[in-house]
């Protein structure tokens, strides 16, 4: 049988047949985001180890429910030719297909070409399910003109007005060599090596055409995005994302996340959204010497049950009064900054700095409908924020997500580059 007939998922089924910035609880959302009866639920895999749909109106990755891994890559484009760009999104789009599905990189697969083929998958996730695995893709501002002005493929003026380098925050570092990119490729999944495997392949694909610029790994979700999940913890030990953005909030979605007809150049964007990426150093050496109390009024939340202070419940409502007010959920509620973004972060340790202290901390990734709207209207909030004290962001990305794929012969950007 070929690889192609052969899936992992299908595989693995017959093998067992017989046998946080924003970064804290509750950062932002509110009561918009928890879900009204009746709403429809975003399509997910309905088990850790099944397939997410691919196509569909939005891409997969954004309002699926987060899964625990997560490989973030961005991308430089090496070459001025349009074409070959083309066909290198049409390659990605026509793997991320297959791989999502469960399936090799390519038709012929790892092993299935014979011993004097090159093959067109590296392997490594031989036998492995799908693992929930969803590959989303985005367009960096540098794309369409870059940093001294060169408009490459014939896309300046089609980049929508929101689409801009992020501008500075007070507090922040930021490393130009892990921030930036001309594209970038998000895959999540619930095993580290199926995440890992896709973006490997769309890397290899890619030869010659676009080159990694920076990547991150990031483990256990930092943030929950459907109300089916139950609220994670991040590396202070506090729940993250009480209150974020759900997929069975549609309204919500459609409001904060989404880009709609009519928005800054969104003839091509419209369903689609844009995403800001943040690495977020966390000083967990001197959080940790912190009392408790002093931890849960930095954040406005109590450590145990997750409960805004002055209250017992992590979703009884937030009592602005009774927080303190420099505190992370003080000016973060949407009562306070005016908006709301979809968060889907991960924790990451990276490591040592050289100074015998772990390089960890939360590597954020926000969806908005509009960043200055959204993730900086928030950031601005911040300026504040108590948490500063224990916190540091070292490098910033924003770019803009097509929408979904609709059909066999749809791709990713296609209507970009029409």
């Amino acid at each position: 049988m070929s690889a192609e007939g052969l899936s992992r998922r299908r595989f693995f089924g017959l093998a067992g047949a017989g046998t946080a910035g924003v970064i804290a609880a509750g950062a932002a959302g509110g009561a918009i985001g928890r879900a009204t009866a009746g709403e429809p639920v975003a399509p997910a895999a309905s088990t850790a180890t099944d397939a997410v749909p691919f196509t569909g109106e939005h891409q997969a990755g954004i309002v699926t429910p987060a899964q625990d891994r997560l490989h973030f890559v961005a991308l430089d484009v090496i070459t001025d030719d349009r074409a070959e760009l083309v066909e290198v999104l049409q390659a990605w789009t026509a793997a991320a297909r297959r791989m999502t599905a469960g399936q090799d990189a390519g038709e012929v697969g790892a092993v299935e070409g014979g011993p004097y083929a090159v093959p067109d998958d590296t392997g490594e996730a031989l036998d492995l399910p799908p693992s929930g695995l969803t590959l989303t893709i985005g367009f960096g501002p540098t794309l369409f003109t870059t940093a001294d002005g060169v408009d490459r493929f014939g896309l300046a003026d089609r980049r929508p007005a929101p689409l801009a380098e992020l501008s500075a925050f007070p507090g922040e570092a930021i490393d130009p060599a892990i921030s930036g990119g001309d594209l970038c490729v998000q895959a999540c999944a619930n095993d580290p090596q199926v995440a890992v495997h896709a973006v490997r392949n769309l890397v290899r694909l890619g030869a010659g055409v676009v080159s990694v610029r920076w990547s991150q790994l990031g483990f256990g979700r930092t943030s929950s995005t459907s109300s089916a999940q139950a609220t994670p913890r991040n590396l202070f030990g506090f729940k993250d994302g009480t209150d974020n953005l759900k997929a069975e909030a549609p309204k919500a979605l459609d409001q904060f996340v989404w880009v709609a007809d009519g928005d800054p150049g969104a003839d091509w964007l419209a369903g689609g959204s844009y995403v800001v990426t943040r690495r977020i150093r966390m000083r967990i050496e001197q959080w940790d010497s912190a009392t408790l109390v002093d931890q849960e009024e930095t954040i406005g939340r109590t450590k145990k049950a997750g409960a805004p202070l002055g209250h017992a419940a992590e979703f009884d409502p937030v009592d602005l009064a009774a927080l303190p007010a420099r505190s992370h959920v003080a000016l973060a509620h949407p009562t306070n900054s005016g908006t709301a973004i979809l968060r889907r972060g991960y924790s990451f340790v990276d490591g040592t700095d050289g100074l015998g202290r772990l390089d960890a901390g939360l590597f954020f990734i926000a969806y908005q409908r509009d960043p200055g709207t959204g993730f900086v209207q928030v950031q601005r909030n911040l300026r504040t924020d108590a948490m500063n004290e224990y916190v540091q962001h070292t490098s910033s990305a924003v770019f803009a997500c097509p929408p979904g794929v609709t059909g066999p012969d749809d791709w990713w950007g296609r209507a970009l580059f029409s």
